[in-house]
This record gives structure tokens, C-alpha cells and sequence, in this order.
């Protein structure tokens, strides 16, 4: 409810990197962090609200809106942490499938249009249940602690991800 209510957003709004949580992410401490694995230009987050466990966010480190507006560099490590992200996914929790996009602007549903994320989605087999529609509401078995651990002891070390 916290995201729907928009009780957690900044005064300022995410507009600016100093209220941007995915600006702020990579520097708090690891466990409320939920960053799982971090790359020189990318890193990979696990999404508070998520759609099901291990909902993660692929993100550039620099404050940028539009996907155009990536570096070949950023374009190229937001590709290959997101191809990771899948591989460790399928190792820790066999999911049958995958959601990946990206949502550019407030118009095309992105919570945080000012700072490009790209979204990766296990899915499940009847994960998607009566809960959403009447319930307004999602259940998620796992704690985000132990999904964040989960993922970062199985993530690669190489830093070519």
C-alpha cells in the first residue's frame, strides 16, 4: 500500500537523483540495499514492490530517463547483467518463464520514469492468482532479505557478468 499511497516517495519527487531511490540504492548498506550484484555501469536490485520473488530491477548507475539516452557502454552491461539476472533466476528458483521490459515514461506506466530501470519477471505457472483483482493485494512467499541473499551468493563474480 506504502507504493500505491505514494507515502514512501520523496518530498521532491524522483525527478532528481538526490531522491531518486535508484541513484541512492548502490550506497546504503547491502542488506537494505537489496542490490544483489553490482556491475561497472549497471547494477541488478531487487524490486520492493515486486510482481513475484526475485523481481529485478536492472539499473545504470547514472540518472537517465530514456533508454536512448544509454551509452553503448550502459546499453551493452544493461543486456548482459539482465542475461545474468535470468541464468542465476533459473539456478535458485527454476522459474517456467521471464517478464523483461522496460516502461518509458509516467504514460507508459513507469513508476520512476526519471531513472531507467529494466524490469526482469520470473514467472510461474499459476502465479497469477484471484488476489490481484479482488484482494488488491500480492502474495509473495518470500521475504526480500532472503531473496536478495539468495540470488547474490548464486550471481557470478566475474566482472564480465
Amino acid at each position: 500500500m506504502a507504493y500505491l499511497t505514494g507515502e514512501d516517495a520523496p518530498p521532491g519527487g524522483y525527478a532528481e537523483p538526490a531522491g531518486c531511490p535508484f541513484c541512492r540504492a548502490p550506497g546504503l548498506p547491502e542488506p537494505e540495499s537489496l542490490v544483489v550484484a553490482r556491475g561497472e555501469l549497471v547494477y541488478a536490485v531487487l524490486n520492493r514492490y515486486p510482481y513475484n520473488p526475485g523481481h529485478l530491477l536492472i539499473c545504470p548507475y547514472r540518472h537517465v530517463a530514456d533508454y536512448t539516452d544509454l551509452t553503448d557502454p550502459e546499453a551493452v552491461e544493461l543486456a548482459a547483467l539482465t542475461r545474468t539476472a535470468m541464468r542465476v533466476t533459473r539456478s535458485v528458483s527454476t522459474p517456467h518463464g521471464f517478464n523483461l521490459g522496460m516502461n518509458q515514461g509516467a504514460v507508459a506506466g513507469a513508476g520512476i520514469a526519471a531513472h531507467l530501470h529494466q524490469h526482469v519477471v520470473p514467472r510461474w505457472g499459476g502465479d497469477s492468482t484471484y488476489m490481484s483483482v479482488i484482494g488488491r493485494a500480492r502474495v509473495i512467499p518470500q521475504v526480500l532479505a532472503d531473496t536478495r541473499v539468495m540470488l547474490a551468493k548464486a550471481w557470478p563474480s566475474s566482472p564480465a557478468l
